[in-house]
């Protein structure tokens, strides 16, 4: 189901026209570019004033009109991520994309990982000549859903200066970025604990959580490439004192793949905190 609403949107990607608003530019945004139901831009921040050697900080901003959802970088049961090309810019040798931690979403199509309202997307971008300006040119691919889904193509442009001050939307961003935390650390939220139960098929992961105490948690499962599937964790009964049990099946594997030795990165999320952790499945 997922990946033949992948393809079915991926083929109508930019079927969608857009407007531009250049008079809600301004030196550190671009305009919006988008409707009423979503728009995106960029934002611009400069670099950290406490290390004028870092790399510029920068967001790509995507506004959702009550009710419009769309993707994280997996979107769960349907549905495609954001697609993000820098290709056009001038004076960047890269863009590093950052995922705010996302949630939770029950639809008429099962249950997708994304965001409602606005989200931004935190950008580190790594200048050629660290001396000159940057031209940061987006085109962003990306998908918006109410009762129906609306493939979405948008633009933007901005130059960013290496002078720029920090800018709030953009240090609340990088906050919801989920942390890395090693696997069985000894941390108030970490993943502490996995078994790999085959006496079901198909074979099913066993997660032990710690998190703060009556913080409901979701947790996404992701396997080491793009090609894999898996189902969304369910929390389930038989967890040891303190922690909280959470099972998916392994499913939604590439074909002639058993997962024996594959990375597995885990995604937990408890109230505004969120970790990230990896572990393989030996």
């Amino acid at each position: 189901m997922r990946s033949a609403t992948i393809h079915l949107l991926a083929a109508i990607i930019g079927s969608v026209g857009w407007c531009l608003s250049p008079s809600e530019a301004s030196a550190d945004m671009s305009a919006w570019d988008g409707d009423t139901r979503a728009a995106m831009r960029l934002v611009s921040a400069g670099r950290k004033a406490e290390d004028p050697q870092s790399q510029l900080r920068a967001g790509a901003e995507i506004r959702l009109a009550p009710g419009w959802k769309t993707y994280w970088r997996y979107p769960g049961d349907s549905g495609i991520p954001p697609q993000f090309d820098f290709a056009k810019s001038e004076n960047v040798k890269s863009v590093q994309v950052s995922w705010p931690a996302p949630e939770r979403i029950v639809s008429a199509d099962g249950v997708i990982i994304g965001y409602r309202d606005n989200v931004l997307f935190p950008l580190r971008v790594e200048a050629k000549d660290p001396n000159k300006p940057v031209t940061l040119r987006i085109a962003l691919d990306y998908a918006i859903c109410e009762k129906v889904c609306i493939p979405v193509h948008a633009k933007a442009e901005l130059v960013i200066k290496n002078d720029g001050a920090a800018k709030s939307e953009i240090i609340a961003a990088e906050k919801r970025v989920p942390r890395a935390v090693p696997f069985g650390a000894d941390a108030p939220f970490s993943v502490k604990k996995f078994h790999r139960d085959a006496s079901v098929k198909p074979a099913r992961v066993l997660v032990d959580i710690v998190a703060p105490k009556g913080s409901p948690v979701s947790v996404f499962a992701e396997g080491p490439t793009a090609d894999w599937a898996l189902p969304i964790p369910e929390k389930v009964d038989g967890a040891p004192d303190g922690t909280q049990r959470f099972a998916f099946a392994l499913d939604g594997l590439p074909p002639g793949t058993t997962g024996d030795g594959a990375t597995i990165k885990l995604t937990a999320i408890a109230g505004d905190d969120a970790i990230e952790t990896t572990f393989r499945l030996d």
